[in-house]
């Protein structure tokens, strides 16, 4: 297996292309009635991950692709869009960074649910190619990472071409009198493209998921379901010795679980960041609410990003003492403390 020089734009690359031109246009054509289907921007071009996750959380939807993460974040901005479906972390490669900085610094938007999709990859080609005549095979960086296996056992002489997205490989491979062979994408990437499976389920490990969220603007939140993940943005208010603990500590003493935190740089200079951290439960919980009342107390800015169902159903295992029964009835001590009703 031999890489190429190619040199291509990867998803974080190509975020300064201007807004007005990272999506298809969805005007409909004049004399047609509009569509009543909600609009579902996602990760295009057609028959990536992400549409594959569009059509799990959303069957119904239509799909609008864009060229890049912040472009399917901005259609839902602008209205062009009811929501969008974008990748956040991958159980191999971790956290899309370019999905956690649209968060942090882009016009607010709220997650209002997630999916966790199996990753499958597939080595899709024109009708009539075999493996043995596999010599150039396109796809995503991150694609090409997770078969590395099966590429150098069963392609060791093949020339690995890296590429903006899988989907776009895939559509690459497709065209007439295409340099390529073979492009490495998920299946339904064969099903838009007219493309034939060569092989399947070539990833090297076969329980890799994509954690994928829906995301709106800013409105009711979905009610608590008792198996719900909050998400914040966190950034602290100065540097100084222990400060990542007493963010910690205000989950901690109220028995919050954190399913995840990563720290991302502030763009003030080496060594300052801020933290996207994911915990269990629901805001309208009273340990939860305490909590990010707590953090905001000692974070210079907390921004909130929801309260939604977990995709795994998941449910928290609660304290007896950090119940909304416990903080309820704790209120009604002080309560009666402070008006003298000792």
């Amino acid at each position: 297996m031999r890489y190429a020089d190619t040199q291509v734009d990867t998803l974080e690359h190509m975020s300064n292309v201007p807004s007005r031109e990272r999506s298809r246009s969805s005007e409909v054509p004049e004399g047609e009635n509009v569509p009543t289907k909600p609009t579902y921007a996602y990760l295009g071009p057609e028959g990536t991950f992400s549409e594959a996750a569009l059509r799990a959380m959303a069957p119904g939807a239509r799909g609008l692709p864009c060229v890049n993460i912040p472009a399917a974040m901005d259609a839902v901005r602008t209205g062009e869009a009811e929501a969008a479906v974008v990748p956040l972390e991958n159980s191999m490669e971790g956290a899309i960074t370019v999905t956690l900085d649209e968060f942090a610094w882009g016009e607010h938007l709220l997650i209002t649910g997630e999916l966790l999709l199996p990753v499958r990859f597939s080595l899709l080609a024109r009708e009539g190619m075999v493996l043995g005549d596999i010599k150039r095979v396109v796809s995503h960086p991150a694609a090409i990472t997770q078969c590395r296996e099966f590429l150098a056992r069963e392609l060791p002489d093949a020339v690995v071409i890296p590429a903006a997205s899988t989907a776009g490989a895939a559509r690459d491979v497709s065209e007439p009198g295409s340099p390529f062979d073979a492009a490495i994408a998920d299946p339904i990437a064969a099903e838009v493209y007219g493309l034939v499976e060569v092989a399947e389920n070539i990833g090297d490990r076969k329980d890799t998921v994509t954690r994928f969220v829906r995301v709106e603007r800013p409105g009711p939140l979905p009610e608590p379901t008792g198996a719900d993940r909050t998400s914040v943005v966190a950034f602290l208010k100065d540097d100084h010795p222990g400060a990542l603990l007493e963010m910690l500590h205000e989950f901690s003493v109220r028995g919050i679980n954190l399913t995840r935190i990563e720290s991302r740089p502030t763009r003030d200079g080496i060594g300052r960041y801020f933290f996207h951290i994911d915990c269990e439960g629901h805001i309208a919980e009273a340990r939860v609410g305490d909590a990010l009342a707590g953090l905001h107390r000692i974070c210079a800015e907390v921004r909130f990003l929801g309260s939604y169902p977990r995709a795994d159903a998941v449910q928290p295992k609660i304290k007896p003492s950090t119940s909304d029964e416990a903080f309820a009835e704790a209120a009604e001590w002080l309560r009666r403390m402070r008006a003298g009703e000792v």
